[in-house]
């Protein structure tokens, strides 16, 4: 039941109001994440959701929808519960979540559209890597392709959203060619924030395994720093984006605006680099 979920969120919504909207994982098969391993998949009821949003400061500004994906409940229900939101929270002027490639796909341009202008302001999507291979590996439950083209009916729609893709995730030796390659996909389509993580291998899981048994190995840390160095060297955003290292999985913490701040990016991660030879 998602009245004992551990609660997981964004670091830049800590100070924002959580509303719990689904319990799990609607695919729960990436192999490098055991945060919902445990956790049966399901809706919070909108009674649930009431009491929540009864229970909230009516001058809040800004809602973050708890779950994996709480896009997973679809476009009905997701209208629903934005008007439900309007209804008790009036003040509320963005509602952000996370959102998976697999859900996004679901939507049509305009059911976006009506979303959007409904108050769903903000999408926090794993992209993880733009490398196919990589993406199967991992077991991701989409495409570069499909990537690429949920994230221009995105910005077709109108709905900001902030891509999150994972360095050290194409294991050792590979750091370069995955760098260069997820640069390549970012730079098709327009994205608010890019958030860098650091791979991580998580106890009991799919990934964990393939470690054990030879199938994946872990790019060191000097690796990982060229790896993100590499990604900057090769973004081209189509208007500025916000470049964000300083999630807590990242080996070193770095934030700028690109174009803007690229050099003086660059130049820092090199002296880094330096210093560690």
């Amino acid at each position: 039941m998602y009245k004992n979920d551990t609660v997981y969120y964004p670091q830049d919504e800590m100070t924002t109001f959580l509303l719990p909207v689904t319990s799990g994982c609607s695919y729960n098969k990436c192999a490098f994440c055991s945060m919902y391993k445990d956790d049966k998949y399901c809706e919070v009821s909108f009674s649930d959701i009431k009491m929540q949003l009864l229970n909230g400061y009516i001058y809040t500004e800004k809602v973050f929808l708890i779950g994996a994906d709480p896009i997973s409940i679809g476009f009905d229900k997701m209208k629903r519960l934005l008007d439900m939101i309007h209804e008790y929270l009036p003040y509320c002027a963005c509602v952000a979540s996370y959102a998976s490639i697999k859900n996004i796909s679901k939507y049509s341009v305009e059911e976006l559209s009506i979303l959007h202008d409904a108050g769903l302001r903000l999408l926090y999507i794993g992209f993880e890597t733009g490398r196919e291979d990589i993406l199967k590996l991992m077991n991701k439950s989409h495409t570069v392709n499909e990537a690429i083209k949920q994230a221009k009916k995105l910005n077709e729609s109108k709905i900001p959203f902030n891509s999150i893709i994972m360095y050290g995730i194409a294991g050792e030796g590979e750091s370069i060619d995955n760098a260069v390659a997820t640069a390549k996909m970012i730079n098709q389509f327009i994205t608010n924030k890019l958030i860098t993580m650091n791979l991580t291998v998580f106890n009991g899981t799919k990934l964990e395994n393939m470690v054990k048994k030879g199938e994946f190995v872990p790019s060191d840390r000097n690796e990982r720093f060229i790896e993100i160095r590499t990604l900057l060297e090769n973004l081209e955003p189509k208007q500025p984006m916000i470049f964000d290292t300083t999630h807590p999985t990242n080996i070193i913490k770095k934030k700028g605006i690109l174009p803007k701040d690229k050099e003086r990016l660059i130049d820092e991660l090199t002296n880094y680099i330096r210093v560690l030879k």
